[in-house]
């Protein structure tokens, strides 16, 4: 059977969680809420892990009833940590999460390897939207897929004026997608519509800017 992608749209910023399916197992990215439901929707699949992109609540609200489901390991960089212990409190945007993420079952850092069946995801460290967002390059069966969480959207890219944001990280961080994302790459971000590498280079104004 070919590799799967599956797409929900969660919570009150309508979140992109994605569920990519290979023989027969899945990993989950950003369940930002839902995390039940998530779980009878892939009923069909063991779930391998649960990995998020960053700790913000929109991103991890759905991790606790999700990993009480599916018993899935649950991993996020370990400068996000934090954040994500934090879900369901009320945010800065005034808005609250299901859950508080659980304590991580391991840590994303640069270089680090996620199998699922065919494919395999490295983690690219992107700091900016927060000090521990990354992003996921697809590799195996998964070649050219990219999720690249809150970092870079489709025209545009993560905010930094939340707590723990950084003009100049994302910056860095979006130039080094611009140098090490072939052109062919499908983006799939963390809010909003995707897109493919080669379109951000010919029409973002973030990516334009840097030389």
């Amino acid at each position: 059977m070919p590799d799967e992608l599956r797409q929900y749209a969660v919570g009150p910023l309508q979140t992109n969680c994605y569920a990519y399916i290979s023989a027969g197992s899945c990993l989950i990215v950003d369940p930002g809420a839902s995390g039940a439901a998530l779980a009878g929707a892939l009923s069909d699949t063991g779930v391998a892990a649960i990995v998020c992109t960053h700790g913000h609540g929109d991103h991890v609200g759905g991790v606790a009833a999700l990993k009480e489901q599916t018993g899935a390991p649950y991993l996020i960089h370990a400068a996000d940590e934090g954040i994500a212990r934090h879900a369901g409190e009320v945010s800065e945007l005034g808005i609250a999460y299901d859950d508080d993420a659980p304590e991580p079952d391991g840590f994303l850092a640069e270089g680090s390897v996620i199998e699922v069946g065919s494919a395999s995801f490295a983690v690219v460290e992107t700091p900016g939207h927060s000090p521990g967002s990354v992003c996921l390059v697809g590799r195996g069966s998964a070649e050219g897929i990219v999720f690249t969480g809150d970092t870079l959207f489709a025209g545009s890219r993560g905010r930094t004026d939340l707590d723990g944001g950084d003009e100049a990280l994302i910056m860095a961080s979006l130039t080094r997608l611009k140098r090490e994302i072939a052109p062919a790459s499908t983006l799939l971000p963390g809010h909003g519509p995707p897109s493919t590498m080669a379109h951000e280079l010919e029409t973002n104004p973030y990516l334009s800017r840097i030389l």
